[in-house]
């Protein structure tokens, strides 16, 4: 296993090998992307916003959507790491780990620990994608094992496949 450098991601993304759509050269880091933030869902508020500044109230669960929507090859996955200025700020991100074969965009789940609200813009970065290799090619990647998630766009609580 290895995790893809900064250089490897760029060649990678040339080729065609894995994807990452609205890719913005601010996000690349020397071992990962920063993906940014679409939208956000704070729990208890049935509105989802897409634009300005959300504010977060203490002690709340919210969602991120992320703008770039991800393309993974089937023997790539990637860990997901919330950027240290929202820890910083209070905030605990609740990740999983992108698979081999997954497609779409990432609905990552965060909480404001914090006694105070927090501001978090649209389109701000929030967490450091690091792709790493697998040591062989999959048997079956994400969409042929479970694909719950798998073309999802967008905040997504519920599968996409049923």
């Amino acid at each position: 296993m290895g995790i893809l450098s900064d250089k490897d991601i760029v060649e990678s993304m040339m080729t065609g090998y894995l994807g990452i759509s609205d890719y913005h050269e601010r996000g690349l880091t020397p071992n990962g992307y920063d993906l940014r933030i679409a939208e956000i869902s704070v729990r208890g508020d049935d509105e989802i916003k897409r634009e300005g500044v959300v504010t977060i109230p203490p002690r709340t669960m919210f969602y991120v959507s992320t703008i770039e929507r991800v393309r993974m090859p089937s023997d790539v996955c990637a860990q997901l790491w919330l950027r240290t200025t929202w820890i910083r700020k209070g905030i605990i991100g609740a990740f999983g780990k992108i698979d081999a074969g997954f497609e779409g965009t990432l609905t990552l789940g965060a909480y404001n620990a914090t006694d105070d609200p927090v501001e978090i813009p649209i389109g701000e970065r929030f967490c450091q994608m690091v792709f790493e290799t697998l040591n062989s090619v999959s048997l079956k990647d994400y969409a042929e094992r479970s694909g719950n998630y798998q073309g999802q766009t967008g905040i997504t609580l519920e599968p996409v496949k049923k």
